[in-house]
């Protein structure tokens, strides 16, 4: 294992264990309307286009297109999996807290089927995210990494 892969994985399990710390806490249930959610949509993931960098800690993907994503400032999401469209909304709250809404995409034939639909499961699953320079980690509700993305250029 080279010394940066090495310092990567070591950075992500200290960022997984501080965020399983917080996790702790308890945490407001979105379901029942005062869960501590906004309708602001500020937050540094937004009006930025983040590219997928890994499926899980490690794991990088071979589709046709890179997928991707973009949160607009009224909290509209779109991009691609990598093979269909992808919209919906997202919602910000405390301690990074994020949830995508009402995630719908295209159904065209694609190769890779099972990799769109895993990088469209990421995006439903997020719950907390980390961003750290020009990388975008999210998190699952257990705190273990779902995958990453890199700003795009």
């Amino acid at each position: 294992m080279t010394p940066l892969r090495l310092r990567h994985l070591i950075s992500l399990a200290a960022v997984t264990l501080v965020l399983s710390a917080c996790s702790s806490q308890s945490t407001p249930d979105l379901a029942d309307g005062d869960g501590g959610m906004s309708d602001d949509v500020s937050s540094p993931v937004v009006g930025k286009r983040w590219n997928l960098l890994l499926v899980g800690t490690n794991e990088k993907l071979s589709m046709p297109a890179t997928p991707w994503f973009q949160v607009d400032s009224s909290g509209r999401v779109s991009g691609s999996d990598g093979c269909n469209q992808l919209s919906g909304t997202v919602s910000f709250g405390d301690n990074q807290r994020i949830e995508f809404g009402d995630l719908a995409s295209t159904r065209r034939a694609c190769p890779q089927a099972e990799d769109a639909q895993r990088v469209h499961d990421m995006l439903d699953n997020a719950y907390r995210y980390l961003i750290d320079h020009d990388r975008l980690v999210f998190f699952g509700p257990n705190s273990l990494v779902l995958g990453g993305f890199r700003l795009g250029k």
